[in-house]
């Protein structure tokens, strides 16, 4: 017999510029950490277990992270899924929580980067012993290689094809960018808070045709955090007023689909945040045309174009149209990335999944100040990494 799991508090720092701040992990963990327990009212002595996520540490830097909070012995997990590591961690979390092994878990995501592109995978330079060597071989036999960033050069890859399959244009790929960024100006944590139009966007240095800087996300230092709980856990401790409901929650992999085709399109997710979403609608009962507010990866402009179609936003291909038609903002059917989304907010990977949970959290609340989505109901999170991994999260006030 399961649980329903609740998330009853959030925190996160400031995303910051890597080397900005002189901090270290487990200061920012320290900050996230903190910040959630406060924000449910529940002290770290009560979590049971923990489940900590990040990329570029060392084993066991999940125990050096909470520590910070408390020695009180309990299991912690270290977590590493890519881009998708923050929302591994929920995910973990919650099914501790669901299967009846804890009623207080936390779940962790930090990330100390360094400045510069994102290279190939988990740091790996070289393609023959990277993770991800058969995503850029299909890359390779369909484009060839560039001298670009590679993480940049396969989402890159990916616009080209979406524009010469479907008519996508430049244009349509900036409005995500120039949206994305003109919802940060309202979020504090954001990494950077600028407006740029459409025609600023274009003509900012070309990183990987199509995509330019401003339509990329940047390496980010921070951390974020949730305290997930079971509804026993709730009622016990007068929770309910704070509780946000995992209605529905699943993880893909990669699958034939992701390769057969040869397009980088399959091979940077679209099938897999395809499956992912189908498997959480089943699962919560809920679907798209519930949802109020997305929190979603937009590493690349590309990749927020590629998840309304897996989301069901829109038909395949449509989804250029649908940014260009504002029904992806505020007056819009839903409003997508309100903190600003990975483009303008910042990606430090562990961190991510739970920063979107974060802010959907506070949009279910209604406490997200003058970036609320006004009588915001139900939330959808979707995280993906390369690699790979998709979850997609929905959220529900309780």
């Amino acid at each position: 017999m399961t649980t329903k799991a609740y998330v009853v508090g959030v925190g996160m720092t400031r995303f910051e510029k890597p080397e900005t701040r002189d901090w270290q992990y487990w200061d920012m963990a320290r900050e996230a950490g903190t910040a959630a327990l406060a924000d449910a009212g529940v002290p770290y002595a009560r979590v049971e277990q923990a489940a900590v996520g990040y990329c570029f540490q060392a084993s066991t830097a999940g125990q050096r992270a909470v520590y910070e909070l408390g020695l009180t012995g309990i299991p912690v997990y270290n977590l590493n899924n890519n881009c998708a590591t923050g929302s591994t961690a929920l995910m973990t979390a919650r099914q501790f929580v669901e299967g009846g092994i804890a009623d207080c878990v936390l779940a962790l995501g930090f990330e100390k980067m360094a400045r510069g592109a994102l290279g190939g995978g988990s740091g790996a330079g070289d393609f023959k012993t990277s993770p991800v060597a058969r995503h850029y071989g299909i890359m390779a036999a369909a484009h060839g290689f560039e001298m670009s960033p590679p993480t940049a050069q396969i989402f890159g890859n990916a616009a080209r094809e979406h524009m010469e399959r479907y008519g996508t244009t430049e244009v349509q790929l900036a409005a995500v960018g120039a949206k994305n960024h003109q919802h940060s100006v309202n979020n504090p944590n954001a990494q950077f808070q600028d407006v740029y139009t459409v025609d600023e966007i274009l003509a900012a240095k070309t990183v990987h045709r199509p995509l330019t800087k401003l339509q990329c996300s940047p390496t980010s230092d921070g951390a974020a955090a949730a305290v997930v709980v079971s509804e026993r856990f709730v009622d016990e401790h007068g929770l309910r007023g704070r509780a946000v409901e995992i209605a529905g929650q699943a993880m893909t992999t990669d699958t034939e689909e992701s390769f057969a085709s040869g397009s980088c399109i399959d091979a940077v997710g679209r099938p897999m945040s395809r499956a992912a979403a189908r498997l959480a609608y089943e699962r919560s009962g809920l679907g798209i045309v519930d949802v109020d507010v997305v929190e979603l990866h937009d590493c690349f402009s590309i990749n927020e174009l590629l998840t309304y179609e897996a989301l069901g936003m829109c038909e395949e291909g449509a989804s250029g149209k649908l940014v260009q038609s504002g029904a992806t903002t505020y007056g819009g059917r839903w409003v997508v990335n309100p903190s600003g989304g990975l483009i303008s907010k910042g990606h430090p990977l562990g961190a991510t999944g739970l920063a979107q949970a974060a802010e959907l959290v506070w949009q279910l609340r209604g406490e997200a100040g003058p970036r609320q989505v006004a009588g915001a109901r139900v939330g959808l999170a979707h995280n993906i990494g390369l690699g790979g991994a998709a979850v997609v999260t929905l959220l529900r006030k309780a």
